[in-house]
């Protein structure tokens, strides 16, 4: 079976993952939404959400017509080839896609895992699991629907043009692929931005104020940010995360297409990536039936339960892609397997270090738990120093999978070969994200769940079994971003790599010295700007928490019985102020990724771009990785206490750990996650501009 026959397992893999995901969608839809109160708390999560959403899409749809038409008349101007701005606008379009549908799930899935849990806590594993996979399959399988389509027209154009205009064919379908990554990037940071600062804002706001001050339980409907809150995790850690995830899918495809054309490995390189993507699919779609519990509401439990699946996921595609490198390249070019493999197995390295140093299984999450007897400034230093040390063990996972790929795939020999390598080793990692976002997105619908049990004042029995899900979501989620941030570090470097190639096809050399002035300036200017991003989008959430501070402590004083439980909170005006903070604070993160490299191209020179997307992957994915991971330990710190350690609920010790929480809220779903774009979007401009930036450059 030859290269071209197996390009076709892309579209087949596409429908698969689209097939599928309606079945998953079917069957939660299937399932009882409880009582009449229940699906009335439900409808106002999924009103506020679907509200909040299109009123981000209003904001980022012009944005997308500006830069749609910069880039137009940049391709008129013979800068860009003619499909750039149309790549750009599909690009953001699935990527957005992606994240809607897994929010539209994750709304209706909340009030069907809470009548779940009712009975038994495998059927609300169950659902809130396949809610979840419904959004990992949107993701592959709309992101291999748009790589096919892309290859396929401009397959079919360069067949009849390239010849005529001497050009490589396949050259020029990769790098015009290379864009499309444009547009999904920057749809993806908008919507883990905006929605990364609705969510935690009203979530540090309900918290201060609900359970600091108050001293009302979570999830009390008495509380005005509540439903805020429940909107939140539904805007920011699904839909946020669907946009995020599907721009890393395709980034990592595309990059590393690009670099089998520099490596001399042709069409049949490009292959590779694309047909493990598909292969990914059925691996996935095969791990779901894996995931089984006991009816034991232990985290140990439930993590043994989603890690069969991933497991045998990874497995799987371990044995596929042996059969896939050796018919598409031959026997000579095994290495490129073992690249595979390097990236597949510091995934799953990467997800265990992740859970070691989150979950209230083990010795750090519980030394923080420890430090709130001493107050909240010990939970602080604790988090912060977990945080830290938990970045070892991720780097040096990172170091070597690069090491290992690159020379597995001869880049002793083929220096191109050892970075096709690298590319393939990110795909490698990704191959398994069916299943790894499932477990991912299933964790803000079982917080939902346990939400709407508050709400509804349903037994104590549910809210037990919907907060073991939700603490082993906490861990699953920080999990999903230490993956993705492993893999944008590897995608980002592909796309650095793919940057060089594309400068030195413009006829330009780079001098790439270390001692070069230009290029250290660009080392320093890039490893400032992932701070200056998280500080950005810090004070955002701060400023934004602030007033839903001063709004519910105004409701609590002024409206009349509502601690009393006689009258009903305004939670609208909650959900009103948020979504306005969000869209105002998004646009300045947002704009930092997109100006910064074209700045720096064109005022301190091209070694100064390659060195500022050098220094912001390095400090970006060590700070992602730390934030992350702080920000989940202090969440599950506070878990650990709340299931009845050091006094449990309302102690001393409970609320320290609540402090801990809300600082480590915007770490984990704020400004963490948000880095792993970051680091890529900035890549993916400076192709995209590479030859405006070349001819505008005031250092030729």
């Amino acid at each position: 079976m030859g290269s071209f026959n197996l390009l076709w397992l892309a579209p087949i893999g596409s429908l698969l993952a689209l097939v599928f995901s309606g079945y998953l969608a079917w069957k939660v839809l299937k399932n009882s939404r409880g009582s009449e109160k229940m699906k009335e708390i439900a409808d106002a999560v999924k009103e506020g959400a679907k509200a909040y959403l299109r009123r981000q899409y209003s904001v980022v749809t012009i944005f997308f017509v500006v830069v749609f038409f910069i880039l137009l008349w940049l391709s008129f101007k013979g800068y860009l080839v003619i499909f750039v701005p149309f790549a750009f606008l599909t690009g953001g379009f699935f990527s957005g896609l992606s994240g809607y549908i897994g929010m539209s799930i994750a709304t209706s899935a909340s009030d069907r895992t809470a009548q779940a849990a009712r009975t038994s806590l495998n059927g609300a594993l169950r659902i809130s699991f396949s809610a979840g996979a419904v959004m990992g399959f949107v993701v592959v399988g709309l992101g291999l629907l748009d790589l096919t389509i892309w290859y396929w027209l401009l397959n079919w154009y360069y067949s009849t043009h390239a010849l005529s205009q001497g050009i490589d064919k396949i050259g020029a379908i990769t790098s015009t692929m290379l864009c499309f990554g444009m547009g999904a990037s920057s749809q993806a940071l908008f919507a883990r931005v905006g929605g990364g600062i609705f969510t935690k804002a009203a979530d540090v706001g309900a918290d201060l104020v609900g359970k600091m001050e108050a001293g009302i339980p979570e999830d009390d409907p008495r509380n005005p940010a509540v439903i805020a809150d429940n909107v939140g995790d539904c805007v920011g850690d699904c839909a946020g995360m669907g946009a995020d995830l599907y721009e890393s899918y395709v980034g990592s495809i595309v990059a590393t297409m690009a670099l089998a054309v520099s490596a001399g490995l042709g069409v049949a390189g490009v292959t590779i990536p694309m047909v493990m993507a598909a292969v990914g699919v059925v691996a996935s779609v095969i791990g779901t039936f894996f995931v089984k519990s006991e009816e034991k509401a232990e985290q140990g439990v439930l993590l043994k339960a989603l890690r069969k699946g991933i497991f045998a996921s990874a497995v799987l595609i371990a044995i596929f892609s042996y059969f896939i490198v050796k018919t598409v390249l031959g026997q000579n070019h095994m290495g490129v397997y073992w690249s595979i493999i390097s990236g597949l197995v510091a995934g799953l390295l990467l997800g265990l270090s992740t859970e070691y140093f989150t979950s209230d299984k083990y010795p750090p999450t519980r030394s923080i738990a420890n430090m709130a007897l001493t107050g909240p400034a010990t939970v602080i230093i604790g988090g912060l120093s977990v945080g830290m040390l938990s970045t070892a063990l991720p780097v040096l996972l990172v170091t070597a999978a690069i090491l290992a790929s690159f020379y597995f795939a001869g880049g002793t020999h083929n220096f191109n070969a050892g970075l096709y390598g690298i590319g393939i080793s990110a795909v490698g990692m990704l191959s398994t994200l069916g299943i790894t976002l499932a477990t991912d997105a299933y964790g803000p619908i079982a917080d939902n769940a346990g939400g709407n049990a508050e709400m509804s004042h349903l037994g104590p029995e549910v809210r037990q079994r919907t907060d073991a899900l939700d603490a082993l979501g906490n861990t699953t989620a920080a999990t999903g971003k230490g993956f993705a941030i492993g893999s944008a570090a590897l995608t980002a470097l592909a796309l650095i790599v793919a940057y060089n190639d594309k400068i030195a096809s413009l006829g330009k050399i780079m001098d790439m010295n270390f001692m070069n002035p230009r290029l250290i300036g660009g080392l320093f200017i890039g490893g400032m700007l992932p701070f200056l991003f998280c500080a950005l989008t810090m004070g955002a959430v701060g400023r934004a928490a602030s007033k839903i501070v001063e709004e519910v402590r105004r409701q609590f004083k002024e409206i009349a019985g509502l601690m009393e439980g006689r009258a009903k909170a305004d939670h609208a005006k909650c959900v009103s102020i948020v979504t306005a903070a969000a869209q105002k604070e998004m646009i300045l993160p947002a704009l930092l990724a997109l100006v910064a490299p074209i700045l720096a191209g064109i005022f301190m020179g091209l070694e100064a771009e390659v060195g500022l997307l050098s220094g912001a992957l390095v400090s970006g994915f060590v700070l992602a990785v730390m934030m992350a991971n702080a920000g989940c330990a202090w969440d599950n710190a506070k878990k650990y206490i709340e299931a009845g350690r050091h006094g449990g609920k309302g102690s001393h010790s409970h609320k320290a750990s609540i402090v801990g929480d809300t600082v480590g809220d915007p770490f984990k779903d704020t400004s963490g996650p948000s880095l792993n774009i970051l680091i890529k979007l900035m890549s993916m401009v400076s192709i995209v501009f590479a030859s405006f930036i070349i001819a505008k450059t005031i250092f030729k």
